[in-house]
């Protein structure tokens, strides 16, 4: 029964193939944003597009949503059946853009649990003006303008057939695969592809979307449908989305043979009228369809040699699988992690004279399953930044237009794949780089771009790059570049920085003062700066996941700021160390060197902070058991372990007890009722039980900086 139905998987399907959908529209857009126009090819695809979300918002009943995507299908039905020239191209680029906001927001809202209740109408009164000015210069150019492109709703789908001499008549039958979820919904969408095409389209299954049973009849047996269409075989195959299919199988018949198909439909009430002129011939008859053990011919393109489905590649199966899932997995793999710690570390196992042979035979074999293990689950979250990227050239087309600055966007390493939290966390702070770039960075018009040489154009480069089991994105834009002295004088006269000369400081400290909060070198507030915030934003949402943000610039010809950031925030490989009673953990990555020093290395200032000589360079020294007050600790840098550490360029020295062991170290977050420590980032659980801190290194040099 219809009201049995359950819509809540339909709509997670909804949701997923609308945001795919827009994602593909969109990069379509702004791939061809400084063309003159869109090419056939882009015309169909984004037809393809909207006709798709209209047809399924139309199933969901998203009103709204359905008359802003066919409104704007409609344009593109008159771009692709009539041609016309001089279309006002960026206009039309931001027709399609608006249509792409309006669906997202209201998307965001069902996401949401909210109603999707924008007006569409102002949008589609905008689009509807724009069609008409379209239509006017069809006619002007003389051009016979296509017949309308009407929505006709789902309950009122079927049409009368009427054959003309011109009509075809096909058996389409597709097998999806095996493990293909909601395949009637997928079956309804073929369906309602072929819509725009159909003179007349029965199928069987009739009860896809009101029975859900009918998703395995059509998984055995096959979604068979009787279409009666004027469009050939080559554009029919075009409108099926055949990314789920195994098969399809596709026979052009007679009238004759469409009328006997309806009758064992239990149609024989549906009169065949054909309308055949002396000189017209009949539809040319084609083989039955292939019987069971024969070889299914995958249907081609037009033009290109068929293939037998027996000689084809075995072809990647994929499923979606909801995220919260995928971070149960994740925590279970954690805490088999440390399982495996308690077990390899157990005390009863230090026993003298035990024979322990075998049990490290298999405990190096358990070792290797749960790394192997580790490693797939972080595969399966790692994600391209692709996507990321996308949103940043459409951060750039926005903004540069609405600034009046001419920019391109160069892309470089977006499959560069990321675990998915990381990629959540780096979205906003990516934004506020490539703002900064476009309002700062590029000169404000191209006068002054020529005046130095450059071209008038300017340009902003996103790349990513792995390296080191650490993933590289930087920002860099050929404009005007950073001015120290400017730099430094806004931050002195903001009272950010001591005053001291310039000469004091190295230069990736004066560009570090862009990142101080309340710190703009803009004079006039506008939409994207000027107001202080943003790149403090940065820097603490980047630090948050323990990465860094490097400034590197020269005046004249640009900069480039860099994210560096961990390829995962879940497991980490780190050194445990002792100070007095309590383990700490120290990133891995962090730790340049231990050293043995003496006394003699120390240098104690008046106010009681003190330094550590190391091969004629000075770095700050921080004792943790003084820091965290622990007891029964070495007191004496003789007796102790110097760790030198580096965060975002910058070192210290650490004096701790002795070193443990190096592991695989689960991160947990510190519990949210135990008081924030500065220095501390995270904990984790060692395999005796015992739980040790994990030390944020960026954290200790900061609050060393600040005494």
């Amino acid at each position: 029964m219809a009201e049995e139905f359950n819509t809540e998987s339909m709509l997670s399907v909804f949701l997923y193939e609308s945001d795919q959908l827009l994602e593909k529209l969109e990069g379509i857009i702004l791939e061809k944003q400084d063309a003159d126009c869109f090419d056939d090819s882009d015309i169909n695809d984004i037809f393809r597009v909207m006709h798709t979300i209209k047809g399924s918002s139309g199933v969901m009943m998203y009103e709204n949503i359905t008359k802003a995507s066919h409104k704007l299908e409609d344009i593109f039905y008159y771009l692709r059946e009539s041609h016309p020239e001089d279309v006002p191209h960026m206009e039309l680029v931001e027709k399609v853009l608006a249509v792409s906001d309006f669906i997202t927001s209201e998307l965001d809202k069902i996401k949401n649990g909210e109603t999707p209740d924008g007006d569409e109408s102002k949008l589609v009164e905008d689009l509807d003006e724009f069609l008409s000015r379209i239509k006017g210069e069809i006619k002007k150019q003389g051009i016979r303008l296509p017949k309308e492109n009407k929505q006709v709703e789902p309950n009122q789908f079927y049409i009368m057939p009427v054959a003309e001499e011109n009509s075809h008549f096909y058996r389409i039958v597709i097998h999806y695969k095996n493990d293909t979820q909601m395949s009637n919904i997928r079956a309804y969408s073929a369906t309602y592809a072929l819509k725009g095409v159909a003179e007349d389209l029965l199928y069987t299954p009739e009860d896809i979307l009101s029975n859900e049973a009918s998703a395995d009849t059509i998984l055995v047996e096959g979604f068979h449908m009787y279409l009666q269409t004027k469009a050939s075989k080559e554009e029919v195959l075009k409108l099926i989305d055949s990314s789920e299919a195994e098969s399809i199988d596709f026979d052009e018949i007679t009238a004759a043979e469409y009328g006997q198909d309806l009758v064992h439909l239990g149609r024989p009430d549906v009169p065949i009228v054909i309308n055949l002129d002396d000189n017209a011939q009949p539809a040319k008859e084609t083989k039955a369809a292939p019987m069971p053990g024969d070889y299914v011919v995958k249907t081609k393109e037009a033009g290109k040699g068929k293939t037998l489905a027996k000689n084809q590649p075995k072809q990647q199966s994929i499923i979606s699988v909801n995220v919260e899932k995928m971070d149960s997995l994740m925590d279970l793999i954690g805490e088999l992690v440390i399982a495996e710690a308690v077990v390899l570390q157990n005390p009863d196992l230090k026993v003298p004279g035990l024979e322990l042979t075998n049990f490290q035979k298999a405990s190096a074999q358990l070792s290797k399953i749960t790394t192997e293990l580790q490693e797939v689950i972080m595969s399966m979250r790692m994600m391209p930044l692709s996507n990321t990227f996308q949103k940043m050239r459409r951060i750039v087309f926005d903004v540069s237009r609405k600034l009046g600055k001419d920019i391109e966007l160069e892309v470089v390493g977006e499959n560069t794949e990321v675990d998915k939290n990381i990629i959540e966390h780096i979205s906003d702070p990516l934004m506020h780089l490539v703002r900064n770039s476009v309002d700062h960075g590029i000169e404000e018009n191209a006068e002054q771009r020529t005046a130095a040489g450059k071209p008038a154009k300017g340009k902003i480069t996103l790349e990513a790059k792995n390296e080191g089991g650490k993933v590289y994105i930087s920002v860099r834009d050929d404009g005007k570049g950073l001015d120290k002295e400017k730099l430094y004088q806004k931050a002195l006269d903001n009272g950010l920085i001591e005053n001291k000369p310039i000469s004091e400081f190295q230069d990736k400290e004066i560009y570090r003062f862009i990142t101080l909060p309340g710190f703009s070198t803009k004079e006039v507030v506008t939409e994207y700066s000027g107001r202080g915030v943003g790149m403090d934003v940065v820097v603490k949402n980047i630090q948050d996941i323990g990465g860094r943000l490097d400034i590197t610039s020269e005046l004249g010809h640009g900069s480039e700021m860099t994210l560096v950031i961990p390829l995962t925030l879940a497991i980490i490989n780190g050194i445990i160390v002792r100070v007095g009673d309590s383990p700490f953990v120290i990133e891995t990555a962090s730790i340049k060197q231990f050293v043995r020093l003496g006394e003699d290395a120390l240098i104690q200032e008046p106010n009681g902070e003190e330094y550590v000589v190391l091969r004629g360079d000075c770095f700050p020294f921080i004792r943790l058991n003084e820091k965290y007050e622990l007891p029964n600790s070495q007191t004496s840098i003789d007796d102790g372990i110097v760790v030198v550490l580096e965060h975002e360029g910058r070192q210290v020295c650490v004096l701790i007890d002795s070193l443990l062991q190096e592991q695989e170290i689960v991160v947990k977050p510190i519990p949210p009722y135990v008081k924030k420590v500065k220095g501390i980032s995270g904990c984790t659980q060692l395999g005796d039980g015992s739980i040790a801190l994990i030390l944020d290194i960026g954290g200790l040099i900061l609050d060393e900086e600040r005494r």
